[in-house]
C-alpha cells in the first residue's frame, strides 16, 4: 500500500501515571485491526485532558479523528465501522449463552475424569447441577438486586418476600448436593419445589399475562428477557429432581 492510500487516524487518550484509559486502549486496538496507521496522542495530566475537552467541546475521552472528522469515543468508533454492540438497557441472551456453554464444558471435563462415557446420562446430570450452582452464584453476587427483579414475577415471592432471598441459597445447595450425589432425598424435593414454582410463575407472567419483563435467572439488573430461557432453567431443575428421585428405584 502506498503512502497516499494509507488509512490514518488521530487518537487522543488518557495515559497518566495512575490511570490508562481502557477505552483508549480498545480504540487503539480497533483502529489498528481495521488497518489504520494511528497517531497516538497521549493526554498525560488532568489539566491537559480538561483543556482538550474544552477545545473540542467534548465531555469524554478517548476521541478519534479520521480524515479530520471527529468520530468520537469507543462506542462511536464501533458504530462508525458498523460493528454491533449491546446498548444500555438492550435485551441480550449473551450472559445465559456464556453460562450454559461454560457449564456444559465443565460437565464434559468432569466426565472425562470418570470411568464412564463422556456422553451420557451423567453428563446431563453434571451439566444441570453445575448450571444450578453457577446461576446461584450469579444471583448471590447482588442479592438485593436479584430479589427486586425476582419479586416482579415469582408467585411465591410476591406472597412471601423472604422466599426471594432464600431461593438462590436453595438452588445452590441443591445443585451442590446433586453434583456430589449425596442427600438427594433433600436436594431433589427442594429442586422440584423451586423449579415448579418458577416454571408456573414464568409461564403465567409471559404467556398468560403477556408481560415483558427481565429475567432474574442470571442475577439482578440483567437484560436477559423473561421467557423461554427462564422457563427452560426451571424445567431443567424439575427434570433433574424427578430423575434423582426415580433413579434409585431403577
Amino acid at each position: 500500500m502506498t503512502n497516499e492510500n494509507k488509512k490514518t487516524a488521530v487518537l487522543y487518550r488518557m495515559v497518566m501515571p495512575g490511570h490508562i484509559c481502557p477505552y483508549g486502549l480498545k480504540s487503539l486496538d480497533l483502529l489498528q485491526r481495521k488497518g489504520f496507521e494511528v497517531e497516538d496522542r497521549h493526554l498525560t495530566t488532568r489539566e491537559e485532558t480538561d483543556a482538550f475537552k474544552a477545545e473540542h467541546d467534548v465531555k469524554t475521552t478517548p476521541q478519534t479523528f479520521i480524515d479530520g472528522e471527529r468520530i468520537g469515543g469507543y462506542d462511536s468508533l464501533r458504530d462508525h465501522f458498523g460493528l454491533d454492540r449491546v446498548k444500555p438497557g438492550e435485551t441480550t441472551y449473551r450472559p445465559i449463552i456464556a453460562i450454559f456453554s461454560m457449564t456444559f464444558l465443565m460437565a464434559a471435563a468432569l466426565g472425562w475424569l470418570l470411568p464412564e462415557p463422556v456422553i451420557g446420562v451423567r453428563l446431563i446430570e453434571h451439566f444441570i447441577a453445575i448450571s444450578m450452582c453457577v446461576l446461584a452464584v450469579q444471583k448471590l453476587q447482588d442479592l438485593a438486586s436479584f430479589s427486586g427483579q425476582f419479586l416482579g414475577y415469582d408467585l411465591l415471592a410476591r406472597k412471601w418476600v423472604p422466599y426471594a432471598y432464600i431461593y438462590p441459597f436453595a438452588e445452590g445447595w441443591a445443585g451442590i448436593l446433586m453434583l456430589a450425589g449425596v442427600a438427594t432425598f433433600i436436594a431433589a424435593p427442594v429442586a422440584l419445589v423451586i423449579g415448579t414454582i418458577g416454571a408456573v410463575s414464568v409461564y403465567k407472567a409471559v404467556y398468560v399475562d403477556k408481560r415483558e419483563l427481565k429475567c432474574a435467572c442470571v442475577g439482578g439488573n440483567s437484560n436477559v428477557p423473561l421467557g423461554f430461557v427462564s422457563l427452560t432453567e426451571n424445567i431443567m431443575m424439575m427434570a433433574m429432581a424427578i430423575w434423582m428421585m426415580v433413579k434409585p428405584l431403577l
